[in-house]
């Protein structure tokens, strides 16, 4: 009996092993630098994320992320929140945080500061309209005399700056900011991430939300350029994330069942 449990003990110690593969300091010192993982959180969007208006809890799909991250690289974790994705794409380009849970890839103008890992969700991003408005499908929106507003940063900001040939594209800073431009009258039609325009929706009665999508916004893991060692390992992480059932099993817990889980990445 005494010869078989330290056997049995050193079969777990090689499971354990196993299941959480040993770290490369490069990649440690990429994702780590300051010791702990400082990572952004963006509850505005609460498909991702949520702070908890009284104690401040964030919690969501990326704040899981983020834990199960820390935990695998064995570093202590710095949650640190966010109201608007543009702030923390901000953040991140300063060194202020080390990785971010941003909308990210070709097209966001995002790409030439940070590299990103595949999505590991998607969202699809709308239009909402004035009550009364003519505008009923995407086509009408790309007309002369009709003003889209966007919040500035935002992800598909850059998409619809090239994308609208005839309507006049209006920034605000920041979704609130965006939404006040369609209220007041200053434009004809918001875009936005759908989930969030549907939240919206109410203040304006009246209103409504297109048919339809222009885009599909892929959630991604971001960190500044030239952390290569970092990078390749938050791909594998994200992939990891995704055929475990990591990602889908998060979105149901937060309530967010419907959300589909992106696509394992094409090599």
């Amino acid at each position: 009996m005494s010869r078989i449990l330290p056997g049995l003990a050193c079969l777990l110690m090689l499971a354990s092993c196993a299941s959480t593969p040993a770290v490369a300091p490069v990649v440690r010192s990429d994702l780590a630098p300051t010791g702990k993982l400082r990572a952004g959180i963006n509850y505005a969007n609460s498909v991702i994320a949520t702070k908890d208006p009284v104690s401040g809890e964030l919690r969501g799909v990326s704040v899981d992320l983020m834990r199960e991250l820390a935990r695998r690289i064995d570093v202590p974790l710095e949650l640190v929140g966010f109201d608007f994705s543009g702030k923390m794409a901000d953040a991140l380009n300063a060194g202020e945080i080390d990785v971010g849970a941003l909308a990210g890839g070709s097209g966001t103008g995002r790409e030439s500061s940070m590299d990103f890992t595949a999505g590991y969700l998607q969202i699809e991003a709308t239009f909402l309209v004035l009550p009364g408005s003519p505008v009923r499908t995407e086509t009408d929106v790309d007309r002369e005399g009709v003003r889209v507003g966007v919040a500035a940063k935002s992800a598909f900001e850059p998409y619809l700056a090239r994308t609208l040939k005839r309507a006049q594209l209006v920034t605000g800073p920041g979704n609130p900011t965006a939404f006040e431009l369609l209220r007041s009258g200053k434009v004809e039609v918001l875009a936005g991430l759908r989930h969030q325009l549907i939240e919206v929706r109410d203040k304006l009665p009246g209103s409504r939300i297109l048919e339809g999508r222009f885009l599909v916004v892929e959630q991604t893991l971001a960190v500044r350029k030239g952390r290569d060692a970092g990078i390749a390992y938050l791909r594998q992480f994200i992939e990891d994330a995704k055929s475990s059932g990591f990602v889908a099993q998060s979105l149901a817990r937060s309530g967010n069942g419907n959300v589909p889980v992106s696509p394992r990445a094409t090599e």
